[in-house]
């Protein structure tokens, strides 16, 4: 038996045994890094994109012939940021090769000499300089990009959250970028990210910069029959039980947002005792227990959203799906102002990447929030609760 306690793990790296499908995804995902190419993966909130890289980069195949980086650039805002979390990504994953990786290191990255140390009593170096270092981030990238094309094995670099550089204040970031991998031979690239029309128009939109220039696979939630399966066997496996349409109910409240579940059946496996069977009472409890731990989060997204955006994400959110926003029969059953609000309240939402939308079978974009809890958190909160 695995050393492992809960099958459902929600964070760090997921051993293959505890990971859950994937394998079209999985085999796409290698041949076309294998082949040379960048691939752009994309996807909704929380919907495993992480999970399915990191899963990638643990077959053998990578693991022996490669150096491969995972950098999530969410919380950066700006190219000196950006600059900052890709060196220490490549300082740290090549560390431990020991001190003549880092004497290449440093004597590559001129720009930043002045950074660099040792700890006196280890002997170990230490990655010891600031965002406020970088004088020229552009500089410093280049010297990080040239020390990753003479690497004496092929790299990979997984940008996550990449539409967030579209974010940032410098002018033509994405054209930097792009003259800078569309040189290098050495390393293949993913993008992946959670917004997707950004996404989309970054890789689709004629004249950008990385018009054309990747693969796509396009991440959907993972069938819910193997998720039902992989639920029951994880609890079997541990001496628990739970039944199918309890999973079944769970995957279709989350529309099959993987952290959700995951996190919702790591916590409920945990209240489950030995030889004992989860209940619907103990999944719902569950649940419970994850909104009211999240509600100070929630309500303070909520503050800081001004009054008609946050009179549209509740209509939204009580609506689960929303195809027509600026419909007369959706604006009177909320009492929303009018359609002209209501368009400027969805651009502005889509900007704080508190809505998505999926274009459907029809060519219409179907609006929904984009956190399954906020979701149901804010039908909770306005609208008596959600069924389960």
């Amino acid at each position: 038996m695995s050393r492992i306690k809960n099958p459902f793990i929600v964070k760090g790296r997921i051993p293959s045994e505890y990971f859950c499908d994937r394998v079209e995804e999985t085999k796409k995902l290698t041949h076309e890094l294998l082949a040379g190419n960048d691939v752009v993966i994309m996807s909704s909130r929380r919907l495993g994109k992480t999970g399915l890289v990191q899963h990638c980069f643990d077959q053998p195949v990578f693991e022996e012939d490669y150096y491969t980086f995972f950098i999530d650039i969410l919380e950066t805002s700006s190219l000196r940021d950006f600059t900052y979390a890709l060196g220490k990504c490549v300082f740290e994953t090549l560390k431990p090769m020991g001190r003549k990786f880092v004497d290449s290191f440093v004597q590559t990255l001129k720009s930043l000499q002045a950074g660099w140390g040792y700890d006196p009593i280890s002997g170990m170096p230490k990655f010891t300089f600031s965002i406020g270092a970088i004088t020229n981030p552009q500089v410093t990238m280049n010297e990080i990009f040239t020390l990753i094309e003479n690497a004496d094995r092929r790299c990979i670099v997984a940008i996550d959250e990449f539409q967030q550089i579209t974010k940032y204040p410098e002018k033509n970031v994405e054209a930097v970028l792009r003259g800078f991998i569309q040189h290098l031979s050495n390393c293949d690239f993913i993008f992946a990210g959670s917004e997707r029309h950004l996404l989309t128009e970054m890789f689709s939109t004629y004249g950008r910069p990385f018009y054309n220039s990747t693969s796509s696979l396009h991440l959907d939630p993972i069938l819910k029959e193997l998720y039902v399966e992989f639920v029951i066997t994880n609890f079997q496996r541990f001496q628990k039980q739970i039944g199918a349409e309890i999973v079944e109910r769970t995957y279709d409240l989350f529309e099959g947002n993987t952290f959700c579940l995951q996190k919702t059946f790591n916590l409920a496996f945990d209240r489950t005792g030995l030889r004992h069977k989860c209940t619907e009472q103990d999944v719902c409890q569950t649940i419970d227990e994850i909104l009211s731990d999240k509600e100070r989060d929630f309500q303070s997204i909520l503050s800081n959203v001004a009054s008609r955006p946050k009179e549209l994400l509740i209509a939204i959110a009580v609506d689960n799906h929303v195809d027509k926003p600026t419909s007369a029969a959706f604006i009177r059953n909320h009492q929303l102002q009018s359609a002209s609000s209501v368009q400027s309240a969805i651009k502005q939402l889509l900007q704080d990447d508190l809505i998505t939308f999926q274009v459907n079978e029809e060519g219409k974009k179907v609006y929904q929030v984009s956190d399954p809890l906020l979701k149901l958190w804010l039908q909770q909160s306005f609208n008596g609760g959600f069924e389960f």
